[in-house]
């Protein structure tokens, strides 16, 4: 079985975001949730991946990284 990207999931202080999932992407989350359980033995909640695939996604993203050290964005932590 492949190397899934989201491996064991951080503890951090969540902040409340409340959003709509178009169902193949809920289909596809509840899936990915399915295989790390079978990868790792240990049960994820769906909607646990959702904070560390978006991270992932911005942290290898060129295009953002590039605006973020020319000072186009605030870097994590700062504004609000």
């Amino acid at each position: 079985m492949p190397k899934l990207k989201i491996g064991e999931l951080p503890d951090d202080k969540p902040v409340k975001v409340s959003t709509e999932l178009p169902a193949a992407v809920h289909r596809d989350l509840i899936a990915y949730a399915e295989a790390l359980t079978r990868e790792g033995g240990q049960v994820v909640e769906p909607t646990k991946l959702i904070a560390p695939m978006l991270a992932r996604f911005m942290a290898t993203d060129r295009g953002f990284s590039k605006l973020k050290r020319e000072g186009h964005v605030p870097a994590a932590g700062e504004g609000k």
